[in-house]
């Protein structure tokens, strides 16, 4: 069986909206880094693909629900979870 082809520029867009908000001085350090780890895990060749998206998720999920973000931030982030989700369905 042949495994599930997913369009790269699926990831792309999912890393650069990552990397907005990994990059924005505006959202404390904690949530900046773990974008910078899941942006990471996407590029990491190693592992199977569906594994690497939950583990983003999770991680995200996590930080979504933080009392510290600022709003437009954890927006940014279910946006972000959302784009994951429709891409480990596919």
């Amino acid at each position: 069986m042949e495994a599930p082809v997913i369009p790269m520029g699926g990831i792309e867009e999912i890393i650069t909206a990552l990397d907005r908000v990994a990059g924005d001085r505006t959202v404390p350090k904690n949530i900046r880094n773990s974008c910078v780890g899941c942006i990471q895990k996407l590029k990491d060749g190693r592992g199977e693909l569906p594994i690497r998206l939950n583990a983003c998720i999770a991680m995200l999920d996590d930080v979504s629900n933080d009392p510290n973000i600022p709003t437009h931030a954890r927006i940014q982030v279910w946006q972000i979870v959302s784009m994951l989700e429709v891409i480990g369905k596919n």
